[in-house]
């Protein structure tokens, strides 16, 4: 079923606050992306008067579902057709100083847009009937959506102050819009930046998930490390800046090849847990980091460290489990395709990588191509060309051996009855055992084979009698 056209809903939500006696408008991003041209999957408004009770009428009569008021701040949401609704009662607001978390009381639409974070979505549109499409302007938004500019309606270092997040939807919203920050907005970012300590961890992690989603999250990730929000936020990412030389060898700055890295994977994949790896795939590499002579800059390890470190990384973002495997697992592999590139690659070594890295390993080859980042294109072909052979000694093994999905044809408990053993770490080394020979070509992936196998080695593991 084709979507209806949103202007077909404001009319009509329109009319129904011309019947509830309500001054309506549509505010915020909906408007700001609709001079844009871009699609946008919600609308917000704002309503001088009653919102939730609009709302709850709105939803009823346009036969909306999952209805939610929040009584204390004046504000109700509906779904309907794939969009969410968001009313909200006209506003002021008064923070503290510890708290990005205002006092609200109800006030008019001049106020409201007065509250709100940047210029661009300082914009309100009425949609009751007399006036309807009338744009309500008094921060010159509409003036900064041409110029490509993101700037606060009022004092920025005021305003990222009462809300400290609004540093971090700074960024979010270069990056998403491709604007740029007006320089006094910039100067206060920086200079409120410590705010940010007051911000739920839950917060932060979810604005920089958003940066993370744009078709090119280097924009605002740079505008962070730039204004020094980095180094409050991610410390670990902030200080894979810097390019030393000694000699004739120079290294490249790991944070720029960093950002070169996550946008390659934007372009290819909107995977958010492959684009937080790429993010993430070099943070060993400042304690590893060695100069050896006659060989230059080394890294040895680093993907070994870098693992390490995402427990922690990952424990203090807030993130799931499933980030943190994953994220480990790949900054654990990334460099092994490229020790595969050869001809005297064997068939054990595909193996043991196919294993590893099971059902991720395109996901893994993703990333393997864009970690390249050269500014040679011939290089970067040679490169490209050597993943893909590397591709073709996967598939191939794969095919032959059946190795993604492994795991030893010999269950635990059948090893037990046949060497006559108790539940202990012998078991463990016997279906290690099986494992490595499959891994190392001595048997075959099968399970005839491997109970073969068993059956050979078990006097080397049975207890005496």
């Amino acid at each position: 079923m084709k979507r209806k056209d949103s202007t077909t809903y404001l009319h009509k939500i329109g009319a129904i606050a011309d019947r509830e006696g309500v001054d309506l408008y549509a505010v915020g991003g909906y408007v700001r992306d609709m001079i844009l041209g871009r699609k946008t999957g919600e609308i917000d408004f704002v309503a001088v008067g009653d919102a939730p009770a609009l709302a709850l009428e709105t939803c009823r009569r346009l036969n909306g579902h999952g209805f939610v008021v929040y009584e204390k701040f004046g504000t109700a949401s509906f779904l309907l057709d794939g969009r969410q609704f968001e009313f909200v009662t006209a506003r002021a607001e008064t923070y503290h100083v510890d708290s990005r978390n205002p006092e609200v009381r109800q006030s008019s639409l001049d106020d409201d847009l007065r509250r709100r974070d940047f210029t661009v979505n300082a914009l309100a549109m009425k949609v009751n009937r007399k006036g309807f499409g009338d744009i309500f302007d008094p921060f010159n938004g509409r003036r900064d959506i041409k110029r490509r500019l993101i700037r606060t309606p009022l004092d920025p270092e005021r305003t990222f102050s009462d809300d400290p997040l609004r540093i971090m939807r700074a960024a979010r919203f270069a990056g998403q819009l491709n604007f740029h920050i007006a320089p006094e907005t910039l100067a206060a970012m920086a200079g409120e930046k410590e705010r940010l300590k007051i911000v739920s961890q839950e917060r932060i992690t979810a604005e920089l998930l958003k940066i993370l989603s744009h078709p090119k999250p280097s924009i605002g990730l740079r505008i962070l490390q730039d204004t020094g929000v980095m180094e409050i936020i991610f410390p670990e990412l902030a200080h894979l800046s810097g390019v030393e030389q000694r000699d004739d060898y120079h290294h490249k700055d790991v944070f720029a090849h960093t950002l070169k890295v996550v946008d390659n994977a934007a372009a290819i994949s909107d995977d958010i847990l492959l684009r937080f790896t790429a993010l993430v795939h070099d943070l060993g590499k400042p304690a590893v980091k060695r100069f050896e002579e006659g060989l230059g800059w080394t890294f040895h390890s680093h993907e070994l460290v870098g693992e390490r470190m995402l427990n922690g990384i990952c424990r203090r973002l807030k993130l799931s489990n499933e980030f943190k495997h994953y994220s480990k697992k790949l900054t654990r592999l990334h460099m092994r395709p490229i020790q595969l590139i050869g001809e005297e690659v064997t068939d054990s070594a595909v193996r043991r990588l196919l294993v590893q890295a099971g059902d991720d390993v395109e996901a893994l080859m993703t990333l393997c191509r864009a970690d390249i980042t050269s500014g040679n294109p011939g290089r970067v072909k040679k490169h490209l060309a050597n993943f893909d052979h590397v591709v073709q000694r996967m598939q191939e093994v794969e095919e032959k051996d059946k190795m993604r999905a492994f795991q030893s044809p010999v269950r635990g408990d059948e090893i037990m009855r046949i060497c006559g053993l108790e539940p202990g770490p012998a078991v463990g080394r016997i279906k290690n055992r099986i494992e490595e020979a499959i891994l190392d070509g001595t048997i075959p992936n099968e399970y005839d084979a491997a109970m073969a196998y068993l059956h050979e080695i078990k006097d080397q593991y049975s207890p005496p009698h």
